[in-house]
């Protein structure tokens, strides 16, 4: 009986909570059959504390379903990220990214809810708030783009150039506007589709964590692709995220991805630090009416149904999409603008729950 025999068994066993098996999901290190008894190395990061016994045992039963195995040994590898007193990752402590303090990753359930403008333009309001709020007017602030077949943020945050090489096995992120900037928008030529399956979309996330040099930062924000799916699962196996925001429209179909979206994250222990409403409203500014051309309540409904935070509404404005075009955000182009406040009150929102 071969490895692969052993491999083929072990596709039949879905990840908890997900559709894919824990085969192409990556989790299985080593497998191997001689004498009547199978075993079975795998690595999960700590998520939630059954997950290994509830693999265990899937594991077991289907294995000894088959006639020719007659034991096994299942070896399970919890990678845990270190616990602060607040019960809360420890990025510092953290082999991947040791020199990030915090990790937060934006997410949405479902593509067109200006996510990425969303994520470009809380890293420059992150990074202004924590300037203004320190006694040395310094800030770090990192921006990985995990949105592997649609990477837009180096448009939208003006991101250009290759990042450099250090070394072999190394590159340095692009800087723009003192946001540290890694995306796949800058490794490939602009018009070249990325056409990849699953596990290289795992393993480019893996290596956009451990293999550019990130140095020291006091928050690294993750823009994820919209959701659920490898990318999602993978970052969650990957790093100790800190946290992550729900970006969503009032728009009803928005909202019900959003929610479900948003399940998945506890399904693997990530705290949902809250919820931002995108596209909230068009303000006539002659008389200050507001116009809901998506509806209304939206994140905030979501927000009580995910039992978390309403981190604020962010209205329509075309400086915002010019400012995305331009690639200058509008919180850096026009910080006093209603939109631009409107995003800094979210900033500072999450920069409070994060402590």
């Amino acid at each position: 009986m071969s490895e692969q025999f052993i491999t083929d068994l072990l596709k039949q066993i879905n990840y908890p909570g997900f559709s894919r098996d824990i085969v192409s999901f990556g989790l299985i290190q080593e497998s191997h059959f001689e004498n009547g008894q199978a075993f079975v190395k795998l690595e999960v990061s700590a998520s939630e504390p059954t997950l290994p016994k509830i693999l265990k045992e899937e594991i077991e039963k289907t294995l000894l379903k088959n006639d020719q195995i007659k034991k096994v040994d299942v070896q399970i590898i919890v990678k845990k990220a270190p616990v602060n007193p607040n019960g809360q990752s420890d990025s510092k402590e953290n082999a991947i990214l040791p020199g990030v303090k915090k990790i937060v990753a934006i997410a949405s359930g479902k593509g067109g809810v200006g996510k990425s403008t969303m994520a470009v333009n809380l890293a420059c309001a992150i990074e202004r708030a924590l300037k203004d709020n320190s006694s040395s007017k310094t800030a770090k602030i990192g921006l990985m783009d995990c949105d592997v077949y649609g990477p837009s943020v180096p448009l939208l945050i003006g991101a250009s150039g290759q990042p450099q090489a250090l070394g072999e096995n190394h590159i340095e992120p692009v800087e723009s506007y003192g946001i540290k900037v890694m995306s796949m928008g800058l490794l490939v030529d602009e018009e070249t589709p990325v056409v990849w399956r699953g596990p290289m979309v795992m393993k480019t996330i893996q290596q956009f964590a451990s293999n550019v040099e990130w140095g020291e930062l006091d928050l690294l924000l993750i823009d994820l692709p919209p959701g659920t799916g490898d990318a999602q699962l993978s970052l969650a196996q990957t790093m100790p995220l800190d946290g992550v925001v729900i970006v969503t429209t009032p728009q009803k179909a928005a909202v019900d991805v959003a929610r479900r979206g948003a399940r998945m994250f506890e399904k693997v222990n990530v705290p949902i630090l809250g919820v931002v409403e995108n596209m909230s409203f068009l303000l006539n500014e002659e008389n200050n009416e507001k116009s809901y051309l998506f509806g209304k309540e939206g994140g905030p409904s979501t927000a009580q149904a995910l039992s978390t935070s309403f981190l604020g509404e962010i209205p329509i404005h075309e400086e915002i999409r010019l400012g995305g075009d331009h690639g200058i955000p509008i919180v850096v182009s026009n910080p006093e603008h209603f939109a631009s406040m409107a995003i800094s009150n979210v900033a500072q929102e999450i920069l409070s729950i994060l402590g």
